[in-house]
Formats: structure tokens, sequence, C-alpha cells
């Protein structure tokens, strides 16, 4: 049993197409391919681990003789490719159904309620880039005070708002307002406020960004660490995603220097639990912008600091690695997120290096953080140990 378990995720970091890629319209994807194209792109230290030693990634690349960690391939079960389900299943919740996407943007009666109890017209209504919407739609949003809504091929409901227009604490309370609308029929998977700053021509998205999501429909893997007495720590938007619940303790950041640092942080920390940390910039900053060598350099900076990470583990902890979904900078159709598998790397002094071969389900890794931790649970998913 382990005492404390950290486990990473490297936002959207797939590593290849899923046998149902074609129904999302993602054949061919593969983000860890597409980032290996890249002159920055230097593994090292996830290479000895076992990385390029997985099903699928050790037929392209050259893995090692001796892995040094547990590794498998995690196949989504769950009918979606988005930030909210991919977490979900993780932590063992299998979501059977897509949750609902708007390409056509969201219906009339969704924003009439919206208008009506925030007082504000709305622009766009489609599915946009996020800088390329502040750029067509900044200037109306600063002469008029409407609110810029779109979506995404996610199930996702958006604002952008310049904070002289809108003070980002308003912003919030107009992403809360649009959460309570958006249930049931119109349960998007998140809302999400998209603060900017500058002026025509020079918009420019703030770090600010908070997500407002659904509440899980069953127990998670955190609500049962919590409910057993133990600690859940929240880095990044962890909290977000999981509505709050079965938290004990959380810290937004800034991107993924700042998690890397909070993660170093809470393993100097004495606690007995789970430290659930995301890192988004992987996605946010270089995936969806179709950014190979920005995804590469940052793959890179988080590979030089692993070793600081795994130097400050304690006999009994578990560090684990792996990925929500894909996001494949190389891939030109879409800016969407792909359909791809997981890695799932497995480290700690109690950890046989073994090749689990790839999984069924992301909530096999939910599972595992269970038993390692002791705790009885009922969530989905298979134990690797």
């Amino acid at each position: 049993m382990a005492k404390r378990v950290f486990l990473i995720v490297l936002d959207s970091f797939g590593i290849g197409e899923e046998p149902d890629a074609d129904l999302f319209g993602d054949v061919g994807t593969n983000t860890i391919r597409s980032c290996s194209t890249s002159s920055y792109f230097n593994m090292p230290n996830l290479k000895k681990m076992g990385l390029f030693n997985i099903d699928g990634v050790c037929e392209w690349a050259k893995g090692v003789d001796e892995p040094e960690a547990a590794i498998a391939r995690c196949r989504e079960k769950s009918m979606g490719k988005d930030t909210t389900i991919g977490h979900w299943e993780i932590a063992g919740v299998i979501s059977p159904k897509p949750l609902p996407t708007y390409p056509n943007g969201f219906p009339k009666e969704v924003l009439d309620k919206f208008s009506e109890k925030t007082g504000r017209g709305v622009l766009c209504n489609l599915p946009y880039s996020g800088t390329d919407v502040i750029r067509d739609y900044g200037d109306e949003h600063v002469k008029t005070g409407k609110l810029i809504v779109y979506t995404s091929a996610d199930s996702v409901f958006q604002i952008a708002a310049h904070e002289d227009v809108v003070p980002v604490e308003t912003l919030y309370e107009y992403c809360k307002i649009a959460r309570d609308i958006l249930q049931g029929e119109h349960g998007v998977g998140r809302v999400i406020a998209r603060p900017f700053i500058g002026t025509s021509g020079n918009y420019t998205r703030t770090p600010k960004r908070h997500d407002f999501s659904l509440v899980p429909p069953k127990d998670t893997m955190l609500d049962n660490i919590k409910s057993s007495g133990l600690d859940v720590i929240a880095v990044g938007k962890i909290k977000d995603i999981f509505a709050g619940t079965g938290i004990t303790e959380f810290t937004y950041t800034s991107g993924n220097e700042e998690g890397i640092q909070k993660t170093a942080e809470k393993l100097k920390k004495d606690f007995n639990g789970l430290c659930f940390v995301n890192l988004v910039d992987y996605d946010m900053l270089y995936g969806h912008r179709r950014d190979i060598d920005g995804y590469a350099k940052a793959l890179a900076y988080f590979d030089e600091k692993l070793p600081k990470l795994v130097s400050l583990m304690k006999e009994d902890d578990v560090l684990m690695i792996t990925a929500d979904h894909g996001c494949d900078p190389g891939y030109t159709k879409t800016t969407d997120h792909t359909r791809e598998y997981v890695p799932f790397i497995m480290y700690g002094s109690s950890i046989k290096p073994v090749n689990y071969g790839t999984r069924e389900t992301f909530a096999d890794m939910g599972a595992t953080v269970l038993k390692l931790l002791g705790v009885k649970g009922n969530i989905e998913g298979t134990p690797l140990i």
C-alpha cells in the first residue's frame, strides 16, 4: 500500500488514434508522434521510465531494455474526447452518452434565459477559436457590452469579456448563471469564463480563465478517498473539473511551470491520500493552436523537471503520469481534441516495472489508486496491481 499517490495529467498528451477514431473524425491522429517531429522534442527521463515501450508508441519509437516504471496504454471507454469526460473516467465514471455539443450554436431559449438573467445581449453563438473570437467580436463587445458566447467541438459554453467592460468577478457570476441554466438536456460539461484585455487589434486572453463544471453523475475516486478520511489535494483545474466534489484542499495554477512547482511543494508536505494534478498548457496553449514546437518544448520542460519531482518522493509514494484525451498539434483538419489512447506510467519503490499492455478504460487508473491507498470504492475499472 501507498501513503501518497501523485497523479499528474499531461492535458491532451495522446499517444495514437483509438479504434473508433473515425466516429470522431480523428483517423490518423497521434499527438506524441507529431511532437516527435520537432527538434525540441526531448524526453529522456520519461523514456527511461518506459514511455516509448508502451503499446503503439513502441511501433515507431525505440524504447529501453528495462523500463523503470510500470506502463500501459489506456483506451477511453466513454463516448467523448473532452476534458470533463476524460477526467471523470480516470476517476472511475464511464459516460456511455456524450455530453451535448452545439455545432450550430446554442438554442434561442437558452440564450434568452441567459440574457434575461444577466441583463446583457449575446454576440457570436458559434463554434470558434478562442483567440479568433475576441479578434472578430472584441470591438463590438467593448462598444455594446454584449457578451461573446461561443462553443467548440467539446461540450462547452464559453463566455469571453474584456476585463474593463465586465470585471472578472462579474464574469464569474455570469458563468454561474449559465451553469444553473445549462442542466438536463443542455447540461454541457463546462461553462468557461474567458476574460481578455488589450485594445482593438491587440486583444489577448488572461490567465484568469475559470471552469464551472457539471457535477459528476456518480461517486468518483475522489469521493471514495475523501469519505475514507484521507486527503484529496487538487492542483490546477482539477477542482473545477469535478465541480469541487471529493476534494479536501485545492490550489489553482497559472500554467505548467506553476503546476510543477506546486506539485513539488505538495511532495514536501506531510499528508495521506491523493494529489491530483492537471498541467493544462499542452492543450490550451499548444494543442488547440496546432503549435508542434510549443507542445514539444512543454513536454521537454516537464521531462527536465521530472527528476526533481522523483527526488522528493518518499519510500511509500507512488507517482502516476497520464493524459485525458489527445489534441494532435499536427492534425490540421480541425483545432479540436482528438480521440486517442493515453499513456499510463506508474513509478515508485514498491511498483514492479511491468508492461500491462492495453487497458480497455481509463477507469483502471482510478481503481489502481484506490487499491494503492487501501480504499474500498464503488467506481468502474480494474486495478492494475
